[in-house]
């Protein structure tokens, strides 16, 4: 697990020592006014084949992958340019609180998780800064991608309307790989028409046998492209109406012709197709309760920690009530009536939240959980099975409506960046 996660940040400068790159000075692209060194792009090539040699899949030949990092490497600096000009800041409470939740969900201690990472040749101080710009480019995203995409009241009616008229039977799932060539804003003629014959090639060359990840590694100017292209499984509800439709005629294990999109040319291969349950199944409810203590420059997690501790075992002794408790010291709204939420639906809490409270049985009270509000203590009042109301199932297509939009809308802003900034490539300059 932990070297899945290692592969996220493989774009980002690591650890040139520990694969004995030589760091050379040598300025390889100029971005506004920003250079990318000959070294930052040696070690991300060096991240770039380890993550692939980990995944089985041969790496693209180097002058490929050369060109591949450096492009994403001129795309990452923009954004963060664009961040920090903007005011994005990730300050060090939120930073160590990311490495903790990431040293958690790899099952370890903060100090096991840093000497795991420096026996991978990855020092800590280097993930740190990393983990930083990754957390940055997230929030850049949702600023100027996510918060800003629409759902009208029309789309969600023909939405619900069309769904209707699937059986749950029929729906399916896809298992999917893609490569983007993406077309710059405003491209020339020629411009567009080199783009689609570079997808023309990655075409041919999967329909022909090739190894699909290598290709998407080699071709890709997507996120995901050393990870071999894949989006993994998704309903047709939960992908492009390009992808969905073409996904339709499709059979397992074939690629799809080259696809045009407002992002560029796309391909696409299916990896496997299977039956999904129905989507009108009834859903869990929870009804619970929460103290909540917030951490802050006067109160360490330590802190919120042990007066939790405090709080529980009074809670577990009987000597004191759940209600009374909440009122008292929770630091959350829901204070004023308990502590008490609402009849919850999965997903709707945050996930480190909804795992601690899934098991737990009603009556029972969770040991203090962390999570990006502070530290709480949860007590599970009671379950129930309930079909989803018209006002949620008009919420829940919301959300699918907007997922389908978001990736479209980030890879067309990702081109209109892209040209609004000023790039000197000098990698031929050998």
């Amino acid at each position: 697990m932990l070297r899945a996660l290692l592969a996220v940040f493989v774009l980002l400068p690591m650890a040139a020592h520990s694969q004995g790159i030589a760091l050379v000075d040598r300025i390889v692209a100029v971005v506004n006014k920003e250079v990318i060194t000959m070294s930052e792009l040696n070690e991300a090539i060096g991240g770039a084949e380890r993550q692939l040699r980990r995944q089985g899949t041969q790496a693209p030949e180097r002058e490929v992958l050369e060109r591949q990092l450096l492009d994403r490497l001129i795309l990452d600096k923009a954004q963060l340019q664009l961040a920090r000009d903007t005011g994005i800041r990730i300050d060090e409470l939120q930073l160590d609180r990311a490495l903790q939740r990431i040293a958690e969900q790899n099952k370890m201690t903060l100090a096991e998780f840093r000497s795991a990472l420096e026996r991978d040749g990855v020092p800590f101080a280097q993930f740190r800064d990393d983990l930083r710009d990754q957390i940055t480019l997230s929030r850049l995203r949702e600023r100027e991608v996510d918060d800003k995409i629409q759902v009208s009241e029309t789309e969600i009616d023909l939405f619900l309307e069309e769904t209707a008229k699937t059986q749950p039977d029929a729906r399916e799932e896809f298992n999917i790989a893609h490569i983007l060539v993406r077309v710059p804003d405003q491209a020339s003629p020629e411009r567009i028409e080199s783009a689609r014959a570079k997808a023309a090639k990655a075409r041919a060359d999967a329909a022909a046998g090739g190894d699909f990840a290598r290709l998407a590694a080699g071709f890709s100017d997507a996120s995901d492209a050393l990870q071999g292209g894949a989006i993994g499984w998704r309903t047709a509800d939960r992908l492009p109406e390009l992808f969905a439709s073409t996904l339709s005629g499709m059979k397992s294990g074939e690629v799809s012709e080259v696809l045009k999109s407002s992002a560029g040319f796309h391909v696409i291969k299916l990896i496997e197709r299977r039956g999904a349950g129905a989507p009108s199944a009834p859903v869990t409810q929870t009804r619970m309760r929460h103290i909540l203590i917030r951490t802050s420059e006067s109160v360490s997690e330590a802190d919120a920690r042990q007066r939790l501790l405090g709080l529980r075992e009074r809670l577990v002794s009987g000597a004191a009530d759940f209600a009374q408790l909440a009122r008292s010291n929770s630091d959350d709204g829901t204070a004023a009536r308990g502590g008490e939420l609402d009849w919850v639906y999965p997903g709707d809490t945050v996930p480190e939240f909804e795992r601690a409270y899934q098991d737990l049985k009603p009556g029972e009270i969770s040991q203090p959980v962390r999570t990006t509000f502070g530290y709480h203590l949860i007590q599970v009042i009671e379950r129930r099975s309930a079909d989803l109301s018209p006002e949620r199932k008009r919420l829940e297509a919301r959300k699918v409506l907007r997922e389908r939009k978001s990736d479209e809308a980030f890879q067309q802003w990702l081109r209109q960046l892209r040209d609004q900034t000023y790039v000197d490539l000098r990698l031929e300059e050998r």
